[in-house]
């Protein structure tokens, strides 16, 4: 598979181990053995660990080093690991080229493959901060709060699905059914050089865990998601002198932003849509005959995305015409809308059930971010894609993990697992 092992980096040992759990108080015989097996000093001592290593999605050494990272902590596990190589994904750059994107190998652990009934396990190991961020290494708040980059979207995560898969493994009732594990490397990216292995992954499943963080630091599920897509488009025009011929041009610039006032004005509530940046342009005297459009949409229903793309299309002929110059689409929907259909609501009152054995109150709610959880979706799988750690302000240098969700989380995954490989509940 092209990996090695590699010993795991043991960031702040001393501090992992001196770390006391808050006890968990089951409220059934199932519940507490499940449970038993959790080791919340072992869990924070893999986050912290993981945490230090940067895995910003452009960075290839640092997911690179993760990867192994990930191998090794898995290969507790049964089944075989793989490492799958990204597709490839294409960016538009400032000029309107077309560059290759660089991304990080995926992991993926398949147990059971036989299996009548399968499940799938979602993760990433990208964050959202690059080798160059400033934020960098883990931080003990207190004796319940950790800060670092990661440790809760979804290093954290992470380590509450491995746990919670070691706990069901020694449950005794493991291999009534299989698993497939999936950890990206490209999840904070859209997820492109991995969407069509996560199609492949999710058909057939019975059903689908994804640990990002849970939707509020109380431990509240995302429900239904709206969708995303990014678009760039590509305008060419005409070059000419600003003073001595002007009309022989045909200004990139102004076509764009024509474009982009268009796309605002004639939103519809149900795919709003954000023109966010016009790269290109040229000096004051030039007539610039090069420009791109980036924008980005929230469909939030299923058919939204077709009908806005069929705007687009027609938007695109009409400023083409009336600014004679050309235009490239490049982008689209990347995740589409996540509705809640009844096999999937049966996953959510499932959880709730789970939680209510633990002690732990369950609730959800609408969000409107997305993630890989959408893409399963869309494959028809159920899907509940917050499972991971409490926690907040993610995508900031204030990111944190309340550290008693480690082994929380863990036992609600591990109890539903239990559950689904032993009940017919979808």
């Amino acid at each position: 598979m092209g990996k090695s092992g590699a010993k795991r980096n043991r960031a702040w040992p001393g501090a992992a181990r001196r770390l006391t759990q808050r006890a968990m108080d089951p409220t059934s015989d199932l519940a507490a053995r499940l449970a038993a097996p959790l080791d919340g000093a072992v869990m924070l001592e893999q986050v912290l660990g993981w945490s230090a290593i940067n895995t910003g999605t452009g960075n290839l050494d640092g997911l690179g080093r993760q990867w192994e990272a990930l191998a090794e902590a898995f290969s507790a596990l049964p089944g075989t690991l793989e490492a799958v190589a990204p597709a490839p994904v294409t960016a538009i750059a400032p000029d309107g080229s077309a560059v290759e994107q660089s991304n990080g190998d995926h992991l993926v652990l398949r147990v059971r493959p036989d299996a009548p009934r399968r499940l799938l396990l979602t993760g990433h190991m990208d964050t959202v901060f690059p080798a160059a961020h400033p934020f960098q290494q883990p931080v003990r708040l207190d004796d319940n709060t950790v800060n670092g980059p990661g440790v809760a979207d979804m290093k954290g995560g992470i380590a509450v699905m491995l746990h919670a898969l070691l706990a069901f493994e020694a449950s005794g009732d493991a291999d009534r059914i299989g698993y497939d594990v999936l950890l990206n490397s490209d999840e904070e990216t859209g997820s492109l050089a991995s969407a069509a292995l996560i199609e492949t992954l999710a058909r057939g499943k019975y059903a689908a865990l994804t640990y990002e963080p849970a939707a509020l630091p109380d431990g509240t599920l995302a429900h239904a998601r709206g969708g995303t897509g990014n678009y760039a488009v590509i305008v060419r025009g005409r070059a000419a002198h600003a003073g001595r011929n002007p009309g022989d041009g045909r200004n990139a610039l102004v076509a764009a932003a024509a474009l982009a006032v268009g796309l605002k004005h004639g939103e519809e509530g149900d795919c709003p849509v954000n023109p966010a940046r016009i790269d290109g342009g040229a000096a004051n005297n030039v007539v610039p005959d090069n420009a791109v459009l980036r924008f980005n949409i929230r469909p939030r229903s299923p058919d939204a995305s077709a009908r806005f793309d069929a705007r687009l299309a027609r938007l695109v002929a009409d400023v083409a015409q009336a600014h004679e110059v050309t235009l490239h689409v490049h982008g689209g929907t990347t995740r589409p809308p996540k509705p809640v259909d009844a096999r999937a609501q049966n996953l959510f009152n499932l959880v709730r059930q789970c939680g209510a054995m633990l002690g732990q109150e369950i609730g959800w709610q609408p969000s409107g971010g997305v993630c890989d959880g959408n893409n399963i979706a869309a494959c028809g799988v159920p899907v509940v894609d917050t499972l991971g750690v409490r926690g907040g302000a993610i995508h900031s240098s204030d990111e944190y993990l309340i550290t008693p969700s480690l082994t929380e989380r863990a036992a609600l995954s591990a109890l539903l697992l239990h559950s689904l490989a032993t009940g017919d509940h979808l």
